[in-house]
């Protein structure tokens, strides 16, 4: 992408994203679209921006080449109030390259986009907008850079607004500029990124409100390949993370258990397989999994017990139980300084009552599993 496109760059344990800043405004209201309220834009009113963006004069500037469509005021407020960049998950083996180039792999093959090779002239140019066809909140902005980046470096990207801020049915939240093979090409692997995406962000706010003032938690159960991808739209929407995958935190679940005879013995063989593994497991802490109130009394006594070596012990699940007994086992378990965490029944309607328990976190595997994507489109508006 045109370096004048953004601001600066962020770097996050590996992974290389390019950070945007908003140019101006051009916010719809929350209505259905209707073709007399998206300008066609050419040369000359498209949004611009400005490579720095740092004083009023600038911005100012920058607002009028917009044209009638971008509102300075809210240009001004976007560049002075831009929110932080949510930060990639770690994971000491995916980059989110490899999954966009995966992305797009499967999408021309080694042949192409013929429908755009055979219909468009190789060096048309054009603009196009990024549509909110429903209420949400944006997550992808970051994704989407590093898609149209790869597809092609002149794509310019105008974003309205940022991710983790909400878009309303209706509104225009990014521009595009540059090849019109290119932002066809990006089309689909930006949208199914960017849907799921928003659509993961959305459902999190939403549940991250109502289970205040616990914390929410996604899991494990997110599409192959995508894991990082997922994790990180839980980010942006408010939520927390969970463990990323089997090799960063030990979770002693039910089978576990079984297999080795007892929540004793399985705790005792995961603390001294984790001393002894010395840096390699270096600050890989211990879930224990309990599904009833006599599990909750068993792990209590061992917490207490001065004999059995618990500084692993990090946080201790409360599976599919009872308001009433998550009430008592959180306060039980509350008093030895562990994290707590409810898990099973999540939904929007319960969650709140979950919040309420005072249990730390609570993990929803809904917010991966079952997503709904959020309706968006991108369409070409003109040629250049």
């Amino acid at each position: 992408m045109s370096s004048a496109c953004f601001a600066g760059t962020t770097t996050t344990r590996g992974y290389h994203l390019t950070s945007s800043t908003a140019c101006g405004a051009a916010s719809a209201t929350a209505t259905a679209p209707s073709a007399a309220r998206y300008p066609r834009f050419t040369t000359t009113n498209f949004p611009r921006r400005s490579s720095a963006m740092t004083t009023t004069t600038t911005t100012r500037a920058a607002a009028a080449a917009a044209g009638e469509h971008l509102a300075y005021e809210k240009c001004l407020a976007l560049l002075a109030s831009t929110p932080p960049t949510v930060a990639l998950p770690y994971h000491p083996t995916q980059t989110v390259q490899n999954v966009v180039r995966i992305a797009l792999e499967e999408d021309v093959a080694n042949v192409g986009d013929v429908s755009s090779l055979s219909t468009i002239p190789e060096d048309l140019r054009a603009t196009a907008t990024l549509l909110a066809k429903a209420d949400g909140v944006l997550a992808g902005e970051h994704l989407a850079n590093e898609i149209l980046s790869i597809v092609d470096e002149d794509i310019e990207a105008f974003w309205q607004k940022r991710d983790g801020e909400e878009i309303e049915r209706g509104e225009i939240f990014c521009y595009l500029r540059g090849s019109a093979r290119g932002i066809l090409r990006a089309e689909r692997v930006v949208l199914n990124f960017m849907q799921r995406m928003s659509g993961i962000a959305t459902l999190t706010k939403k549940m991250s409100e109502a289970a205040k003032p616990a914390r929410i938690l996604e899991t494990r159960k997110t599409v192959p390949g995508l894991r990082v991808i997922d994790k990180w739209a839980v980010l942006i929407g408010g939520g927390e993370n969970h463990r990323m995958g089997l090799f960063d935190m030990v979770m002693i679940k039910d089978n576990h258990v079984a297999a080795a005879r007892g929540i004793k013995n399985a705790l005792a063989s995961s603390t001294t397989f984790l001393i002894e593994g010395g840096e390699k497991y270096e600050g890989v802490m211990i879930e224990l999994e309990t599904r009833t109130m006599e599990e909750v009394r068993e792990v209590c006594g061992l917490l207490e017990d001065a004999g059995t070596d618990t500084s692993r012990v990090q946080r201790v699940m409360l599976d599919n139980m009872s308001m009433e007994d998550m009430r008592d086992a959180a306060g039980m378990l509350n008093k030895f300084g562990v994290e707590t965490e409810a898990s099973g029944n999540v939904t929007l309607e319960t969650i709140g009552g979950i919040g309420a328990t005072g249990v730390t976190f609570i993990s929803s595997g809904q917010l991966t599993h079952s997503v709904v994507a959020l309706d968006i489109s991108l369409n070409i508006e003109n040629n250049q």
